[in-house]
């Protein structure tokens, strides 16, 4: 049988699955790009927690989501639309009866897990693995599919008109706005907000991961607005015929001119605001553009992309700056104005920038339409609240919802885990004090923790004086009156100890980030699930040359900053300075410090 000789309507639905399932693998594949686009916005002790709930939302998250989700999502469009259903037949779709609907569940679900992972991005840093997991069982099951249920399934908000082509808003600004609602349940990382309500930067460790996420969901965008035209080919009169696949060149435009518009318009607010170029909000904005124009794609006019890309662009920052100093909701990874507030401004741009109204339909389709969306957002959004406030409410309550204090001084990595993302200074059986493993009683333990010291305290032997008077001066040899007091810290006292510093006086100093062994204890580290010994831990060293401030009061100063009575604290060390000079006017001795 020769091509021409095949049946027309077999030909459409095999080249139309195999599109379909083509962008349903590209939209999975945005899974790394948010994995990536996590990990490099979190601190380097949280990285693998933050891989490790991407991971699961995809594999918890499509799980429930098979089971129980679409079947909900069938009930849901039953009772609010035109139609009905019973719980036997929506269930029955979990044994469907033709490839379609094989397909069609799957294209679904790759759209639901991208709701579900962008909560992980608000949360990360202090949560619970155990609480995210929970709420993405309910997303999946519940929550997610009643959004859909009532509007692509053909619920209410379907048959109101609502336009949502590819889920700005039932995706992104559900997401979003979950995000936000989960992230205020659970409360702001550790330092991240003073009593005075003013607020800490916690940078992340990866500038690179973050636009490099950006960058691979950018790419498996293009499956998420394009490859919801969906149909290729339809048959009429027995002939083949081009489907919905008419408006992929419209939306792959506007996808495109979106994006661009929304980093543009992102680095032109920042360029404003502080007289640079932030990368990391232009890679946000890049996304915030997207987002944007996801719901309304293929019917606006490109002129239109470029103006709602610039304007969720431009309001990236102002949003996240009134998130963070306003609310003080701590969103790590702003997912609330790049998918949240960037989504309800596309749907809402909507009537302004789309093609029937700039065809002639006049103010009346510009009123009807605006309304219709404006409800229809209001209604998504109060559902995915409430529903998220509840959830994350009752989990608050059985006081699961966040980590202790010491797991997330030490990273989740290693609390929740058991692993180090960066293990370059493990061992697998050498102990801090040149011990070596031999048998079960080859290192001293303590509740499970190896002890780089061997095991005993790290005041035994020492006068108790010596530990309580702080730091005592060699009058015997001033030397040349210049001293070098160093210190060696946990990396999240920093803040506290250059507080006490500038209160004494003394605020120059030299800030290495280093790694190091002293009391405190070592930790069973795991990789594929073998032990090995984490010995040397993050540190950072202070230097602080003083010549007209005692050296006394700058060592007791960081002492007390820098102090949480656990071991691991750190030691502060006084040295004397032979000479000194400046190298710009070439003075010596004390005058050059």
């Amino acid at each position: 049988m020769t091509l021409l000789q095949a049946d027309p309507a077999v030909i459409a639905e095999g080249v139309n699955l195999l599109w379909v399932l083509v962008v349903t693998f590209l939209i999975f594949f945005m899974h790394a790009g948010f994995a990536m686009l996590e990990a490099g916005q979190v601190r380097s002790k949280n990285v693998a927690n933050q891989l490790t709930k991407n991971l699961l939302t995809w594999s918890v998250g499509v799980t429930l989501f098979f089971l129980v989700g679409a079947s909900v999502e069938s009930l849901v469009s039953g009772l609010t639309g035109p139609g009905s259903v019973g719980i036997g037949e929506a269930f029955a779709t979990l044994v469907p009866g033709s490839a379609n609907a094989w397909v069609g569940w799957l294209f679904g679900a790759v759209f639901a897990m991208t709701a579900a992972t962008i909560v992980s991005g608000a949360v990360a840093g202090r949560m619970k693995l155990r609480a995210y997991v929970a709420y993405t069982v309910l997303l999946a099951a519940v929550i997610y599919p009643v959004v859909t249920g009532l509007t692509w399934a053909g619920g209410l908000l379907g048959e109101m008109g609502f336009h949502d082509f590819a889920g700005g808003v039932i995706v992104h600004a559900m997401g979003g706005f979950a995000g936000l609602t989960a992230a205020y349940m659970v409360g702001p990382r550790m330092d991240r907000f003073n009593e005075d309500g003013s607020v800490n930067v916690i940078p992340g460790h990866s500038l690179t991961f973050a636009a490099l996420g950006t960058l691979i969901l950018a790419f498996g965008w293009y499956g998420f607005n394009v490859g919801t035209a969906a149909t290729v080919f339809s048959v009429s009169d027995g002939t083949l015929q081009l489907g919905s696949f008419a408006t992929v060149g419209r939306v792959a435009l506007t996808t495109t001119l979106g994006m661009a518009a929304g980093a543009i318009g992102a680095a032109t607010a920042t360029l404003y605001k502080t007289r640079k170029v932030d990368t990391l909000y232009v890679a946000n904005g890049l996304l915030a553009g997207l987002v944007s124009v996801t719901a309304i794609t293929d019917a606006i006019v490109w002129p239109g992309a470029i103006a709602v890309g610039l304007l969720a662009g431009i309001q990236l920052p102002l949003v996240f700056g009134f998130v963070e100093k306003r609310l003080k909701v701590d969103d790590v990874c702003a997912v609330f104005p790049v998918h949240g507030s960037a989504g309800v401004l596309g749907a809402l741009a909507f009537p302004f920038v789309a093609t029937e109204f700039w065809g002639g339909a006049g103010v009346g389709y510009l009123v009807s339409t605006f309304v219709t969306q404006f409800i229809s957002v209001a209604v998504i959004l109060a559902w995915t609240v409430f529903a998220t406030a509840v959830v994350f409410g009752v989990i608050k309550a059985m006081g699961e919802i966040r980590v202790s204090r010491e797991h997330e001084s030490e990273g989740l990595d290693i609390s929740e885990h058991g692993v180090n993302t960066y293990p370059e200074f493990g061992s697998p059986d050498t102990v801090a004090d040149g011990g070596r493993v031999v048998g079960d009683d080859g290192m001293v333990e303590e509740n499970g923790i190896v002890r780089t010291d061997g095991g005993d305290q790290p005041n035994d032997g020492r006068p108790e004086s010596r530990r309580d008077s702080g730091v005592g001066r060699d009058s015997s040899n001033p030397g040349s009156g210049i001293k070098l007091v160093t210190a060696f810290i946990r990396p999240d006292k920093l803040s506290d100890v250059k507080t006490g510093l500038a209160e004494i006086g003394a605020p120059s100093l030299t800030v290495t980030n280093v790694s190091g062994r002293g009391s405190q204890p070592a930790k069973k580290g795991q990789w594929r699930g073998e032990e090995y010994t984490v010995d040397l831990h993050q540190k950072v060293k202070i230097e602080c040359v003083v010549a007209d401030i005692p050296a006394e009061d700058v060592a007791v100063a960081i002492r007390d900053a820098a102090r949480t009575g656990e071991p691991g604290d750190g030691k502060v060390f006084v040295l004397p300075v032979e000479d000194a000079y400046q190298i710009r006017t070439g003075e010596q001795g004390t005058v050059a410090v």
